[in-house]
């Protein structure tokens, strides 16, 4: 009778006990279940995915997130990557109905016999289902409460969705270290390959990570621990495992150095761009594809170019010679090279699109092209002879030549060409201070509203960018249309929706891989006769004077040497028929460079990076307008050749009209009241 009522005791306390709990659990499902969210929105989940750039050959430069990821649907999925992750989260992922009881009995059992002792592993029971729950909709805090509204959840998404699309969500949302969201960024960034080309051990690397996604010093360990697991789910036989537990795990971290230290300043001044016009919502969880200008071949030839330089100067020293080089196509803007330093890792400030500097020289082409508008050949002569006693700002001053010497009356050309300083500031003084720095300004390389309109800013004492120069020597070759920097071709949404304006149509491009020709809609900013002149001089510059060290075997070249006042900047902007280029070098705080420096260092960078640029490339010489009339001169007298054959004998430009000087005969500009600058 005693053993009946123990069991019946019992019984009515197991009951009971039954009972209490199922109430219990009804009331904590009915406080819990309440107010949870809204889960049949991921019905049409669209998760924050990186925004990747991409080169003009379609190689991928650099990603841009807040979190790494790369969305890849079920379909696209390998299988073995789906098993490795079954079977080292969920085992029964295909049969339970969103909350596994047997792995949770499985669970307690395990961790019991830990406490009491046991060689047991420690073991949760979250399936990945119930991670789904958690990763969309919970905390992570570690309280009944929140495992309660995971299980409800769980069960939900269970008769919401089918298998196959909870399994898609968690293998895009999971977070697998190295900032990788997701199974598709994580291939990328540990192996650098999408998820169809990984190997069983990858898929297995990958799938150990969940448990301990930051911590690699037992990736092996991990790795071989899911390779067993999958054998005793079946899903591979020994012997792939023993294959796959045999392969070598090359992890890496996705982008190698160079690749982020070659683009880096082009990658930074992109995203500025877009962050600015996207914002940053957009830009860093939207997953777009951004088409950039960028040639890679063109990009890592200008790094190695200003780098080569760099090192060769700086070698021995402590104060280290920074520089940049920008390279476009003169008719699109379309920016093919950009390096804005010796080192992005070192500085991220960009020397081609941020350091205004003096330029020096470099201005001289704009106020040249301001006396051809106004009627001066190429062969009006100017006087090269000593100035002095005249003031600036009660302070005499005498301008000189780089060379020291004077050559009397000298042709335009022959000054432009070997970058005369006197001759210049003779010839500012015939056209106008205000007309010379006009030019500059219309050509975009000075602001519109410069309030200082001396003598000194004619002659390149002001300041502006590497970037503002390129393109303003661009007008030159394009036939003076003013364009702007272009960096990006199109960007497309993560459905391949075009943003913003139209893709560039680049199977109508030529051979070389030119864009085809658009008509500007603004006015020429000079006469087609005057801009040829002056790329005739700036031709002549290369092949006779200031800028031979950029001359570019077999091809046509025309560009500009720049130095400032006691050689604290140096600079090169140098184009062919379709391809521009400058450089600029100095110290970030400005300072002499030294002896022996000068401008033509600028100019070596320039020549090596347009050999590699211009290398089985035709050569193409500069477009002539038409009406022009050429015409053999002596270059020194500016005399027909006829009239004066003894010397240099060069083809000359002239404009309908002009004609050669007459032997013995100078035009001279008269002195006037002068003040001084910067050459």
């Amino acid at each position: 009778m005693k053993f009946k009522k123990i069991a019946k005791f019992l019984l009515n306390t197991l009951f009971w006990g039954f009972v209490v709990g199922i109430a219990t659990l009804a009331i904590l499902v009915m406080i819990h279940g309440n107010n949870l969210p809204d889960y049949k929105k991921l019905a049409t989940y669209a998760p924050p995915v990186a925004t990747r750039l991409y080169a003009s050959d379609g190689s991928l430069l650099i990603e841009y997130a807040e979190e790494r990821r790369v969305f890849i649907d079920y379909a696209d999925m390998p299988q073995q990557l789906v098993n490795a992750f079954i079977a080292a989260e969920d085992q029964n992922f295909w049969t339970h109905p969103g909350i596994d009881i047997q792995g949770i009995v499985r669970a307690i059992t395990n961790n019991a016999l830990r406490i009491a002792g046991y060689n047991t592993t420690l073991s949760g029971a979250s399936t990945i289902t119930q991670q789904v729950a958690k990763n969309f909709f919970l905390t992570s805090e570690r309280t009944i409460s929140r495992k309660i509204k995971e299980a409800i959840l769980a069960l939900r998404l269970e008769r919401a969705f089918s298998k196959e699309h909870i399994l898609t969500l968690y293998l895009n949302q999971i977070f697998l270290g190295a900032r990788a969201y997701g199974v598709g960024s994580a291939a990328l960034m540990y192996f650098n390959k999408p998820v169809s080309e990984l190997t069983l051990a990858e898929c297995a690397f990958l799938a150990s990570l969940p448990k301990a996604p930051n911590n690699r010093d037992r990736a092996i360990e991990r790795r071989n621990y899911v390779l067993r697991r999958m054998v005793e789910e079946g899903f591979i036989t020994q012997e792939q495992a023993n294959i796959a537990t045999a392969e070598e795990l090359n992890i890496n971290s996705g982008f190698t150095a160079q690749m982020q230290e070659e683009f880096q300043y082009f990658a930074e001044d992109v995203r500025r761009q877009l962050l600015n016009s996207l914002g940053r919502e957009t830009l860093y969880n939207q997953g777009l594809y951004i088409k950039t200008t960028i040639v890679p071949e063109l990009q890592c030839a200008a790094s190695d170019a200003l780098n080569k330089e760099l090192d060769k100067f700086n070698e021995g020293r402590t104060d280290k010679l920074q520089g940049a080089i920008i390279a476009m196509n003169p008719h699109t803007g379309r920016i093919l090279a950009m390096a804005g330093g010796r080192s992005f890792n070192e500085s991220s400030f960009n020397r081609a699109t941020q350091a205004y500097r003096q330029i020096g020289s470099t201005i001289k082409p704009f106020v040249y092209l301001a006396a051809l508008e106004r009627g001066y050949t190429p062969q009006t002569m100017i006087l090269d002879a000593p100035i002095v006693g005249w003031r600036e700002d009660n302070t005499l001053w005498k301008p000189e030549n780089y060379d020291k010497k004077f050559l009397g009356d000298v042709p335009l050309r022959l000054s432009l060409e070997t970058s005369r300083n006197v001759p210049t500031v003779r010839l500012v003084e015939q056209i106008g201070t205000q007309n010379a720095i006009e030019a500059a300004q219309r050509f975009g390389v000075y602001p519109q509203d410069m309030q200082n309109m001396n003598l000194s800013m004619a002659l390149g004492s002001g300041e502006t960018t590497l970037e503002k120069l390129v393109l303003g020597y661009s007008a030159f070759v394009n036939g003076g249309r003013a364009i702007k920097p272009k960096l990006v071709d199109y960007i497309e949404d993560r459905y391949g929706r075009l943003i913003g304006n139209k893709k560039i149509e680049i199977l109508e491009w030529s051979e070389e891989l030119l864009p085809p020709v658009t008509e500007s809609e603004s006015e020429p900013l000079s006469d087609p006769q005057s801009l040829y002149q002056m790329v005739s001089i700036l031709q002549g510059a290369v092949e006779r004077g200031t800028g031979k060290q950029a001359r570019v075997y077999g091809h046509t070249i025309a560009g500009k040497t720049g130095t400032t006042n006691e050689v604290k900047d140096v600079w090169f902007i140098g184009f062919s028929k379709d391809l521009i280029a400058g450089v600029y070098l100095g110290f970030d705080t400005p300072k002499p460079l030294g002896k022996g420096a000068g401008s033509h260092m600028a100019a070596r960078v320039f020549a090596d990076f347009m050999k590699v640029a211009l290398a089985n490339k035709k050569n193409q010489p500069f477009a002539v307008p038409d009406g022009m009339n050429f015409m053999r001169v002596n270059r020194r007298s500016g005399a027909s050749a006829t009239d004066d054959p003894n010397g240099t004998i060069i083809q000359e430009a002239f404009k309908p009209g002009q004609k050669p000087n007459q032997v013995q005969t100078k035009t001279v500009i008269e002195r006037g009241p002068v003040v001084g600058g910067v050459f």
